[in-house]
């Protein structure tokens, strides 16, 4: 039997997100309540409670589907499936687009479900590194040599999780290019589009701009909005159809009010506000990090996130990521994410886009920790 890839990351936010007092490891903005998505609606609320619990359209609600169109250059509703999070959306796209003994290019520092996936699907993975050093931009040279003429998927995320790194136009067409040349598919993990920290104009898709993407959605990050569990994949239409396929195995349909409450969410008169209070949190938390950071320059180092509510902080102690976030775990009652959980040790995943006080009390927390460490 094929030894079984699990996902580390989620195996320690599974086991303690809900259990430590301070949870630092979320990638998304504090979560709204019911009651402050939707306030000042009557009408959206007697609709909801009108609503049969029923199942939903197995591709989503026409009017969500309609929404989510509606974010993309030239984008119809044939082109949208909704998912149960992007992450049914990642792994349909790659059940859909590849076989066991595929070649595929992962870039790295990244989420690593995509990775997983591919190594229990028994894909030949090649990566490609974003550079600390140069602010977290592509390896162009790392690019070039990952993507071959056996490369069947470039597989991206921007916003870039676990940095914040948001692509350059030069970086988007240098992987555009990449995959024409081998006529390969990018699949686009761009759930962190519209949490922008440094810009209030919103980072591009790589779709519309090349035949062969796939755009990955969500509505967990930048929305505040993780538990209706709703994500999307954008694609050509004979790809949806695919998608579309592997999506009837596993969860067949998402629920039909999370797909009326996400279809309000991404409505016009609703998302800008969303899309706000995201930047607000953002704006709102970093410079807390970044004071905590510039206190402990000995041994933290930031290249500061332009986008998303995380930082990925590296530090200089004689402790394996995994280690330290165990450590905190067990002594500090503190969740963050350890390097390792996205293929880079000596860095750990901090999330800012929390309150305040709870932010503050968990860096607190975490320096604790470390001033402990450095006297070893």
């Amino acid at each position: 039997m094929n030894k079984f890839q699990p996902f580390e990351h989620e195996v320690m936010a599974s086991r303690h997100e809900k259990n430590v007092d301070y949870n630092l490891s979320e990638s998304g903005v504090h979560p709204i309540t019911l009651r402050e998505l939707l306030a000042d609606n009557p009408e959206e609320i007697n609709r909801l409670f009108d609503t049969e619990i029923d199942y939903a359209h197995a591709n989503g609600i026409p009017e969500l589907r309609a929404n989510i169109a509606a974010l993309y250059p030239n984008c119809q509703s044939e082109n949208v499936m909704v998912t149960v999070g992007a992450i049914e959306a990642n792994y349909d796209a790659i059940q859909a687009l590849l076989q066991p003994g595929d070649e595929m290019a992962i870039m790295l520092p990244n989420y690593l479900q995509i990775w997983g996936v591919a190594k229990n699907l028994r894909l030949k993975i090649n990566t490609f590194h974003l550079d600390e050093s140069n602010g977290w931009q592509v390896n162009q040279a790392e690019l070039k040599q990952a993507v071959t003429p056996k490369t069947k998927v470039i597989a991206v995320c921007n916003p870039n999780n676990p940095t914040g790194h948001i692509l350059t136009e030069e970086e988007m067409k240098t992987i555009i290019n990449a995959a024409q040349e081998v006529g390969a598919w990018i699949l686009a993990d761009e759930v962190y589009a519209g949490a922008e920290r440094v810009t209030d104009r919103e980072t591009p898709s790589f779709y519309g701009r090349y035949d062969k993407v796939i755009a990955v959605g969500s509505l967990s990050k930048a929305y505040g909005l993780p538990g209706l569990r709703v994500g999307w994949a954008v694609a050509p239409p004979n790809i949806i159809e695919n998608i579309w396929r592997r999506h009837e195995y596993i969860t067949l349909s998402t629920s039909i009010i999370s797909n009326k409450l996400a279809a309000f969410a991404l409505s016009p008169k609703v998302r800008p506000r969303l899309i706000q209070r995201a930047r607000e949190y953002i704006r709102q938390g970093f410079p807390l990090l970044q004071q905590w950071i510039e206190q402990q320059k000995d041994v933290f180092h930031l290249v500061p996130p332009q986008a998303a509510a995380i930082a990925f902080v590296g530090y200089r102690l004689n402790i394996n990521s995994t280690e330290l976030a165990t450590k905190l775990i067990q002594e500090k009652s503190v969740l963050i994410v350890p390097g390792d959980h996205f293929g880079v040790d000596k860095f750990i995943r901090i999330s800012y886009g929390l309150p305040p006080d709870y932010l503050t009390e968990g860096l607190t927390r975490i320096q604790q920790l470390v001033t402990t460490l450095k006297s070893l």
